[in-house]
Order: structure tokens, then C-alpha cells, then sequence
């Protein structure tokens, strides 16, 4: 058995620029852990509000870069692989990075390494990517420092690959076809339970050298999870299984309907094929929590999703190993507006809080009456109910066919829709100061499409709401303008 120190301090991620990892850093650090993170590109490291973590600059495929990056460290979280890379030598990469993490760990005395694989029987038929994953755990097993390794099935989280693939086709399609895997077990765990594995490994000793399964309380099959997300999403859903679809077919299909590049969908796919199912109970054992159930797990995840509080997403990552960023669309469809205001920030704070009801929309107000109307017609509370003060909110009152959702003084105003919608829609103001004299306004207006409807809504009118949003956003503009000069009158 190999030996393992309680006495962790500081710990080495790699792989914090990816889905995962850029979650785990900020726990590591609420947990009083000190943090190193290893990047190819410090830059993506840049903004994310980490204080104290200490950023280098390196490769796991580069031994020396990776062994000076380890000097001092307790622990390390290799968090790095290559699905999605395009790169027919991802097994090799993957193969000589393990070897890489595996040696320099010995050679820096770490006490601990923690890795992140896929759940699915070895016994079974696997995927070229669920293979090279099980043969990175045992590579690193093979060293001297003790290894836990997590496997994990699809993980459901906001941002994550398999969530927004899965969300993207039981929103958009009223009727999917799917291959015979749709029928494969599988059991989905939350990210939040993900992270507070990987995070108390480091305090439970008794995980050292342990393969162990996580996942939640649900064990279903994909047309299940789907059947059951649409459930969720208050969507009625049909699913029909034609045999004849291959992966590659599969994944070209997901390509063009939903935000996932087929280089991304393919071995999600591939990887679906096999059933992925808890072989043992060790998690329970070792660690006293209960993962949430998947319908929870799917709440959250879209709780976050119309909050816009999404951590991270599957495009923070680099493809694999080697340069570049995803890219995608988000669930929330969005249109943005910035202007340069010649007026302090407070005034067009003031501008913005007064919108709506007598004082109008600054812009359109004869359409945006008529919108009112319709909304009336069709059951909606129109634009009859104004608002309480003619320049003063607060979250909760009513404005218009709007609600204040929040407000941060001399900061921003968000609202959030109560007209008849086919989805979800919230209307965001801020503004920065630039010099004193001079401020930034950013106008944002963001949709949650429900169904196929809410996709063909925002689309066909988006011409439109171009026409009205870029003008209300100048319309605020000019209206903290003159607020300015009558205030140093």
C-alpha cells in the first residue's frame, strides 16, 4: 500500500482553463488549499477573480515545464484530455501525458494525485476515448504516488458538453430520432456532487489508491433522461429509435441542430454505447454525502442557465492538446447594445431607472404599445399596469409588461418579461464610468427559447427588435444627456 500524508497544502490543476478544473480552483481555495494552476496560455487564466493562485505557464506533453510546475506541491488534479482534439493520435497524447504526470509527481515527491476518467465496465466493448481514459488511471497508477481515480458518467451541470447537447435537442426538436444506444443505462451525476468529490479526496486519506465509481441516485437510459428533461422543461417529446443511424451520422445531426461541434458530439456518442453504471459502492462508503437525483440536478443547472451565472462552459476549454478555443452558442439567445455616453455614470443610471410607463421607451413607443396590445389580446398583462414611481424601482414592482428582478445602485437594472412568451426573457441595463465625464452604457436583452416555437419567435421578429432595441439604447443615451446639462443648470 502506498503511503499518503493528511499534510496537503498546496496543490498543482491541470486542466484549469476546462470545464472542470475552472470550477474546482475557486473550492480549492475556499477550502484553504494554495493553489498552482499549469497553462499552455496563461492569458485564459486572466479575469477569472482567483486571488492568491499562482499561474505557469507549461504543457503536459512538455516534462520539463510540467516537473518545474510540480516542485512544491502536495497534491495534483490532472484534469486534461483530448476528446474533441481531432487528432487521430489523441490516445498516444494521452498516453505519454499520463507517463509525464505519473514520473514528474514521483520526482517532486507529491503525495497525492487525483484524476477524472469515465465510468463504463472495462470488461466491455468501450470507445476509442472511454479506453483511453481507464488507460491513463492505470498509467498513473502505476507510479508511486497513490492515485484516486473518479469515474463518472455524464455529468449535468450548466455549461457542460453532454447537458447543453441534450437540453438543445429536447427543446428544439418536438420529434427526434435516435439510434438503438438511446436504450443504454446510464447514471448521470451533478457537477456540484463532481467537484465535492474531487475537493474532499484530498481530506480522506482512506481514498488514496482507490478506483472509485460516482454517480447519482438515477439510473436510467438516455431516452429516459431525455423523456425526462423535456418533463422538466414542461415539453411534450416523442423519441423514435431508427438502428440504421451510426455515430458519425449521429454526430453530424447534432452538429447542425444543436451547439455541439461534431468532433465534441462523436465520442459523446461513442461513449454512449456502453452502459455506464456504479460497478461498486466505495463512494458511499468513503464519502458520507448523497449526490443529488438527476430531475434536481437538471433544475439547478437551468436555474443557472436563466440566471446567466454560468461558471464555465465546454468552449473555456482548449481542444485537446495544442492551441485553440471552441467555440458555441449559449441556451440564451441574446442581443447586445453598448454606447458611449457624454453624461457620468449616475445620470444615466438615472435615465435607465426611469424607463417605461409615462415616461416611454425612449424609442418606438408606438410599437411598443402595439406589442402591449397583443399581449392583452392573447391573455398577456400588457403595458396598463405602468409603474409605481415615476423614476424610482426596486425589485418586485411592476413595469409595464416587465418586473424589476434587481437593481444595484448607480450600477445596473434587470427585468425580467411577463408578457405571453414562447420562453423566457429578461432586459438588462449597466453602466461604467469611464472618466467621470464619460460613461458606457451595455444594453442586453436575453431569451430563453421554449421549444421550437421560442427559436422561431426570437428569429422571425429579431429584424424588428433590432430596429428597437438599438434605438432605445441611443434613445437612454441621449436621455442621460440631457438629465446632465439640467442638473448643472
Amino acid at each position: 500500500m502506498k503511503s499518503v500524508s493528511q499534510d496537503i497544502r498546496r496543490v498543482l490543476v491541470l486542466g484549469a482553463t476546462g470545464y472542470i478544473g475552472g470550477r474546482l480552483v475557486p473550492l480549492l481555495l475556499d477550502a484553504g488549499f494554495r493553489v498552482r494552476c499549469l497553462a499552455r496560455d496563461p492569458r485564459k487564466l486572466q479575469g477569472r477573480g482567483w486571488k492568491q493562485v499562482e499561474i505557469v505557464r507549461g504543457d503536459v506533453l512538455d516534462r520539463g515545464s510540467l516537473a518545474d510546475a510540480m516542485r512544491g506541491c502536495d497534491a495534483v488534479y490532472h484534469l486534461v484530455h483530448s476528446m474533441g482534439a481531432g487528432d487521430n493520435d489523441f490516445e498516444e497524447h494521452d498516453r505519454q501525458a499520463a507517463n509525464n504526470v505519473a514520473d514528474s509527481a514521483a520526482a517532486a515527491h507529491v503525495q497525492r494525485i487525483i484524476y477524472l476518467g469515465g465510468l463504463g465496465s472495462r470488461s466491455s466493448d468501450l470507445s476509442p476515448h472511454l479506453r483511453s481514459r481507464n488507460e491513463v488511471g492505470a498509467i498513473l497508477a502505476k507510479g508511486p504516488v497513490p492515485v484516486t481515480e473518479f469515474r463518472a458518467a455524464m455529468i449535468i451541470g450548466s455549461g457542460s458538453a453532454s447537458f447543453e447537447m441534450m437540453h438543445a435537442l429536447v427543446n428544439r426538436l418536438p420529434v427526434m430520432t435516435a439510434p438503438k444506444w438511446v436504450s443504454t443505462r446510464s447514471q448521470p451525476i451533478a457537477i456540484r456532487d463532481v467537484l465535492r468529490y474531487l475537493v474532499d479526496a484530498l481530506r480522506i486519506p482512506d481514498s488514496a489508491g482507490k478506483v472509485i465509481d460516482i454517480g447519482g441516485p438515477d439510473i436510467l437510459s438516455y431516452k429516459e433522461l431525455m423523456l425526462r428533461f423535456a418533463k422538466l422543461l414542461g415539453l411534450k417529446r416523442a423519441i423514435l429509435v431508427v438502428p440504421v443511424l451510426t455515430p458519425r451520422l449521429s454526430s453530424l445531426w447534432i452538429n447542425l441542430v444543436t451547439p455541439i461541434p461534431a468532433s465534441i458530439a462523436r465520442p459523446l456518442i461513442e461513449g454512449l454505447k456502453s452502459e455506464m453504471v456504479c460497478e461498486s459502492d466505495l463512494a458511499h462508503t468513503l464519502f458520507p454525502f448523497s449526490p443529488l437525483p438527476f430531475d434536481e440536478a437538471i433544475r439547478r443547472a437551468m436555474l443557472a442557465v436563466h440566471n446567466s451565472s454560468v461558471e464555465t462552459r465546454w468552449t473555456n476549454a482548449s481542444v485537446g492538446y495544442g492551441e485553440g478555443l471552441l467555440d458555441g452558442t449559449m441556451q440564451l439567445l441574446s442581443d447586445i447594445r453598448k454606447v458611449e455616453v457624454h453624461a457620468p455614470a449616475a445620470s444615466v443610471f438615472r435615465a435607465f431607472m426611469s424607463i417605461g410607463g409615462n415616461n416611454g421607451w425612449y424609442y418606438g413607443n408606438v410599437l411598443w404599445r402595439i406589442r402591449g396590445f397583443i399581449d392583452k389580446l392573447i391573455g398577456g398583462v400588457g403595458l396598463r399596469r405602468g409603474r409605481r414611481h415615476p423614476n424610482e424601482l426596486v425589485p418586485g414592482d411592476a413595469l409595464d409588461f416587465w418586473r424589476v428582478e434587481s437593481v444595484v445602485p448607480v450600477t445596473s437594472l434587470t427585468l425580467r418579461a411577463q408578457m405571453k412568451l414562447p420562453g423566457s426573457a429578461w432586459l438588462e441595463f449597466t453602466v461604467e464610468s469611464e472618466d467621470g465625464c464619460r460613461s458606457i452604457l451595455t444594453q442586453t436583452a436575453r431569451f430563453y427559447p421554449k421549444g421550437l416555437r421560442g427559436l422561431l419567435y426570437w428569429y422571425s421578429i429579431y429584424p424588428l427588435h433590432g430596429l428597437v432595441f438599438r434605438g432605445m439604447a441611443h434613445g437612454i443615451a441621449r436621455k442621460a444627456l440631457e438629465m446632465h446639462r439640467s442638473s448643472n443648470q
